[in-house]
């Protein structure tokens, strides 16, 4: 049985056993894990509590009792040891446009907010979908499909997919929501960090590869996909959806790249430090992550800094716990990311779009070298 099945079961049994009203919505009960093997049963006011307080979780709620608190093994993938096709990326690379990310940007902050369970957050869950399918109309790829992957709440997930030449498939994600720490269902939350600049990153990377006619035809060994996850700052769900319906169905996922936060550098610049990407090192796959390095001194102008974030701090978590390779990077060292995330602050004026180009050049890269990575 479900742990969520267990969980109504009980309150159940105890309002006939106590002739007390059942559980509002506000006092429904969710599982969450906070540590590998350490769950937790939380409300939902008291999950923005652990997050205002930094605390990273999983929603294990409705994971079958035999992953909710454990991680299946993860598949062993040998990553190709150096970059490979120069050739093909480094033209690439200046077809990437930050005007682009910046109108694809704007309008996708101008919703009150991106939360899962409001009616703007389904709102812009469509906007965004209807972004997605233009751009590959516009490709002229007649084998690529964007489609919603949809929830029990409002907002639905988004997967776009690149067929290969096999089934062995490469994930770029990013999460399409954004939360008013302290009012999450009506409070403003632009988002324009957290994490507009990672879903309009990976949205120019995908426009991008389809300029090349090998990947738009699908004459590359291995398929690409990308995600745009609803509902991460709630606990991973959209992605946790999604990973799991893949290992159910045996879906042969290689590598996850997760892309949380592109947007970002003056906290770096304003340490004196210089301006890099920050390479998550703990709770990823080290040799997908050695990979990515590789990829970031290859194709981009500013060098990578390895710093780590904690457990499920992104939706790479939930490859992770299905079996499947991930990796996270993200804009800067975690000490100097962005301090107004989760906040009406978090606005347009504060992106680098500079920096984002940086990130999308790496996401570029990283798509091309594993599409035709014919051994994975």
């Amino acid at each position: 049985m479900r742990l969520s099945a267990i969980l109504a079961a009980a309150t159940a049994t105890s309002a006939v056993a106590l002739s007390i009203p059942r559980r509002d919505a506000a006092d429904e009960l969710f599982v969450i894990e906070l540590e590998p093997g350490v769950t937790k049963q939380v409300t939902e006011a008291e999950k923005w509590n652990l997050k205002a307080q930094g605390k990273h979780f999983i929603d294990v709620t409705n994971y079958p009792d035999d992953l909710a608190a454990s991680q299946l093994q993860i598949q062993a993938v040998t990553f190709p040891s150096k970059v490979s096709q120069q050739a093909s990326v480094t033209p690439l690379l200046s077809e990437l446009s930050s005007d682009n990310m910046k109108a694809n940007l704007e309008p996708f902050t101008q919703f009150t907010n991106r939360y899962y369970k409001s009616a703007s957050g389904a709102e812009s869950s469509r906007w965004l979908l209807s972004k997605v399918q233009s751009v590959i109309s516009a490709s002229g790829s007649n084998i690529t499909s964007a489609k919603a992957f949809t929830h029990s709440w409002g907002q639905s997930s988004i997967i776009a997919t690149i067929p290969g030449r096999s089934n062995k498939t490469i994930v770029i994600g990013a999460h399409q929501d954004s939360v008013n720490q302290n009012n999450p269902s009506t409070g403003r939350a632009p988002g324009a960090d957290d994490d507009g600049s990672g879903t309009v990153t990976i949205l120019e990377a995908m426009r991008v590869l389809l300029t090349n006619p090998a990947v738009a035809a699908g004459e590359v060994p291995n398929t690409i996909e990308f995600h745009w996850y609803a509902a991460e700052e709630g606990g991973l769900l959209g992605s946790a959806a999604i990973f799991q319906s893949y290992k159910t169905a045996g879906r042969d996922v290689k590598a996850m790249l997760q892309q949380d936060m592109t947007g970002y550098s003056k906290g770096t610049i304003d340490a004196g430090l210089k301006e890099s990407v920050g390479v998550i090192t703990d709770f990823v796959d080290a040799g997908l992550t050695e990979f990515i390095k590789k990829v970031i001194t290859a194709y981009c102008a500013i060098p990578y800094v390895e710093t780590k974030c904690g457990y499920a701090c992104s939706d790479h978590a939930s490859a992770s716990k299905n079996g499947y390779p991930s990796s996270f990077v993200i804009e800067a060292d975690m000490d100097h990311t962005h301090p107004q995330i989760h906040t009406t602050q978090d606005t347009l004026d504060k992106i680098s779009y500079s920096h984002m180009l940086e990130h999308a050049k790496m996401t570029v890269g990283f798509g091309y070298e594993l599409a035709f990575a014919a051994d994975l």
